[in-house]
């Protein structure tokens, strides 16, 4: 007998998983205009702080006494998107400039069932000279 190895259905549909992200950053970055280190740190916990809270409350169940559904893991990455010097700049066309690379990946074992995971951009990062990628993690439970 096959096994169909499909990713389980997100808790939260992906429209909302988008703009539970998208709210989060957005209220974490108010008035940011651009990468500030001593910030960083606070940007990131609020980021993963407004997701978890909107994720529980958005999979929380009827009964007040019965056991949560989901676990969540959520991260949150922030990059500063550098000023190369053109002569430096190892990418090739004009696109290249001002830009740092970055590559995240994450695995898990789990119940490819009912377990799963989404990572998200932030479009309006780009404009601070940020790049914020955050990744949301669940685990069913029971």
């Amino acid at each position: 007998m096959a096994v169909e190895n499909r990713p389980a259905s997100p808790p939260v549909p992906i429209a909302e998983l988008s703009r539970i992200a998208s709210e989060a950053c957005g209220a974490a970055l108010k008035g940011a205009e651009g990468y500030d280190h001593a910030q960083v740190g606070t940007w990131n916990s609020q980021i993963i702080h407004l997701i978890l809270k909107a994720l529980i409350e958005a999979t929380a169940p009827d009964q007040p006494s019965s056991p949560p559904p989901y676990r969540f893991t959520v991260n949150s990455t922030i990059v500063q998107q550098g000023l190369l010097d053109k002569a430096a700049a190892t990418g090739s066309g004009p696109d290249s400039i001002g830009k740092r690379g970055m590559h995240s990946a994450q695995g898990a074992f789990w119940d490819i069932n009912r377990d799963g995971m989404w990572t998200f951009k932030y479009p309006e990062a780009e404009e601070r000279g940020l790049d914020v990628v955050v990744s949301v993690t669940w685990f069913a439970m029971g």
